[in-house]
């Protein structure tokens, strides 16, 4: 009897109080504060360095309410379109400024940018009415992340192990005990008390995304095929202004905050046409007018020449330089950016599913309706990640052994590039589909191609257990559950655009020679 199937504990059995699955801010927030309150941890993770989880990544900020919770919950619900739950924004604004004061502050000692006297520089950025955003350059994300891992990594009830992927969940009778892992050829069995899933975002989705790489939407589909319920999966949001050639990167919101302009190819600026605030309108409006400009007019800048930028935004400067690109204007265009929605839980973080918690970009908080408000998610995943770390402890539940999946490697060769080319049909599917814009009928094709593409991965992933097999399977499920709450969802509203102008209805994207 091999140990993904032992009915009793015996000394090949790997047992923690609480796994924790991904290493961004929510990830270690939760896997910290299940640790303060004495469980003994192990946090797995796909990333084999700090910029393979999306927190690296983030660049405007986190944002505080300066002791006004409630300015920020206006806005963040207003950058919802009224869609947000006030009760999460309530959850989120009252424990803001004690978990970044407790945490980040105190305990990391991240040292945020100051003004000449000393106080903190805090930046504004759209739909924010107030300067209440805390940065380190326009390259936050980094400057959280990385001490967060060594703080975690160096806690002795916290074990990190890294580039090693979950790939489902241990689950009996709705309660989940656990995940398996890659360590091992046909699935590794970690049991927990309680499993935190804090697994990102779904970026790898799309052709163009400010996520990593490997955003697939892993806990999201573990947790969808386990019974979890998901919700608000339709509001992908789009960052507007993303480096617009190859390679793209972000250009943050807070070069907006403090002045850049968007001019389109005619060198007009043009959001005021669009929206009263602007450059600082939401970011749905902003992404959607931005796209449109590209369209009629070749092309859209981001205009920084109100700013000192290469002396306040070093990080973003040099990424330009490595691009070529010289002067004032960098042409940008909208990037996948952010899943507003994601497993469904409540105010401490917990799932449908028994002993099963998610956090940071991959749950659905309600916080943030339809759009999110720039720089709340490092503050979501972070507050989030607290609450859910503690209530996995106090809930007192123990590591359980049941019989694990019987994962199959027996037949271990894929076709050649097989996983990449079925990515790459599955990006172009999202990309014509399902992007800044919606029209029904074109979500309706989308569901057919992507059921059809999932159904050629199930005929493999059911003999093989390769990790790009199951990220491919996991992003296929995601963007299941994208086109099904797409075609639901017949209102526009937030980053959920729908269209229908009678035009002819399009073909399936080109599909790669394997099709």
């Amino acid at each position: 009897m091999t140990d993904t199937q032992l009915p009793t504990q015996d000394a090949t059995t790997e047992t923690a109080d609480v796994l924790v699955v991904g290493s961004g801010i929510a990830g270690c927030a939760a896997a910290l504060a299940a640790a303060q309150e004495g469980a003994e941890v192990l946090l797995v993770t796909k990333a084999a360095k700090p910029d393979g989880a999306s927190t690296d990544w983030a660049q405007g900020g986190i944002s505080t309410t300066r002791g006004d919770p409630e300015s920020l919950k206006a806005d963040v619900l207003a950058a919802s379109d009224e869609t947000a739950d006030p009760d999460a924004i309530d959850v989120l604004v009252e424990h803001a400024d004690d978990a970044v004061e407790d945490v980040l502050l105190e305990t990391l000692g991240i040292e945020f940018d100051e003004t000449g006297d000393g106080e903190f520089d805090y930046t504004r950025e759209a739909a924010h009415s107030d300067h209440r955003i805390l940065h380190v350059d326009a390259a936050t994300g980094t400057h959280i992340l990385r001490p967060f891992l060594n703080h975690i990594d160096a806690h002795d009830r916290i074990e990190v192990r890294q580039d090693t992927a979950a790939l489902d969940l241990i689950t009996h009778e709705g309660r989940v005990h656990g995940a398996l892992t890659d360590e091992v050829s046909d699935g590794h069995p970690v049991f927990a008390g309680t499993t935190v899933l804090a697994t990102g975002g779904i970026g790898a989705l799309y052709t163009r995304s400010t996520n990593p790489d490997d955003a697939t939407g892993d806990g999201i589909a573990m947790a969808a095929l386990a019974g979890a319920e998901v919700e608000d999966m339709e509001y992908v949001q789009f960052h507007p202004t993303a480096y617009a050639g190859e390679n793209p990167f972000l250009l943050s919101e807070a070069l907006r905050g403090e002045g850049a302009v968007l001019r389109n190819g005619h060198d007009e600026r043009f959001m005021g046409d669009y929206h009263p605030d602007a450059e600082l309108a939401p970011r749905d409006v902003v992404a959607r007018a931005v796209e449109t400009e590209r369209e009629e007019t070749g092309e859209v800048v981001l205009d920084v020449s109100p700013l000192d930028f290469e002396a306040e935004y070093p990080a973003i400067a040099e990424k330009c330089h490595d691009r070529g690109i010289e002067g004032d204007e960098i042409p940008v265009a909208p990037c996948e950016h952010f899943l507003c929605g994601g497993i469904a839980v409540d105010e401490n973080g917990r799932t449908s599913l028994d002993r099963l918690y998610a956090v940071g970009e991959c749950a659905r908080t309600g916080v943030h309706g339809a759009n999110r408000l720039a720089s709340t998610s490092l503050l979501e995943g972070l507050v989030w990640g607290l609450r859910a770390g503690e209530d996995a402890v106090d809930s007192g539940a123990e590591p359980e052994i049941v019989e694990a999946p019987d994962l199959r490697n027996s037949d271990p060769d894929l076709p050649e590039r097989f996983a990449a080319e079925k990515s790459v049909r599955l990006k172009r599917t999202m990309d014509e589909y399902l992007g800044l814009e919606r029209d029904p009928e074109e979500i309706a094709r989308a569901s057919a191609v992507l059921r059809r593409l999932k159904g050629e991965v199930d005929a493999y992933i059911r003999t093989r257990t390769a990790r790009d097999l199951y990220e491919l399977r996991n992003a296929c499920v995601v963007a299941l559950l994208i086109a099904r709450a797409a075609g639901e969802n017949d209102e526009s509203v937030g980053c959920h655009y729908v269209v229908s102008d009678g035009d002819e209805a399009m073909a399936e994207p080109e599909s790669p020679a394997d099709d």
